[in-house]
Order: structure tokens, then C-alpha cells, then sequence
């Protein structure tokens, strides 16, 4: 096998000590905390613009009211004889 480097030896100790860690002692940790933080912070942020935007959105076409009014009172079946022959 040919000689590795002095790098390439204190990667692979790296590697090993990593691979060696107790799985009931494996926590998130204050990283997952920062990370599940900034995410919540987001998703927060991103709720609160769509509602304002939401809220800026008319729903009405335009010129509904006017036919709406037209239209007050009288069957479904004459309001749309109505707008075929206008």
C-alpha cells in the first residue's frame, strides 16, 4: 500500500473520531437551535407579508357592483336575458 501523506493521516483521524460519538448523547445542539430559530423566523415573516398582501386584493371585478344592482330583485333567468341582449 503506498505511504499516505501527513494531510491525508489526520483526515482520516478526523474521520474516525467523528464516526465514533454515542448516539444517545447526540443532541441538536445550539446549531439546530439557531438554524429551527432563523426558520421559524422566516416562515414568520413570509405569513405576516402574504396577509397584507392578501388584504390589498380586491375580490370584486370590476363593474359587478353596477350589474349587481341592475339586477337586484328580479330571477337569475331574466338578469342573464338581460345580459345577452345588452
Amino acid at each position: 500500500m503506498p505511504d499516505m501523506s501527513a494531510s491525508a493521516n489526520l483526515a482520516m483521524s478526523h474521520l474516525v473520531t467523528l464516526a465514533e460519538f454515542d448516539e444517545d448523547k447526540a443532541t441538536p445542539g445550539v446549531l439546530g437551535f439557531i438554524v429551527f430559530a432563523v426558520m421559524a423566523l422566516a416562515v414568520w415573516g413570509l405569513m405576516k407579508s402574504m396577509n397584507r398582501h392578501m388584504n390589498r386584493v380586491d375580490f370584486a371585478e370590476p363593474g359587478s357592483r353596477a350589474a349587481e344592482t341592475e339586477n337586484a330583485g328580479r330571477p337569475a333567468a331574466d338578469a342573464t336575458e338581460k345580459k345577452k341582449q345588452g
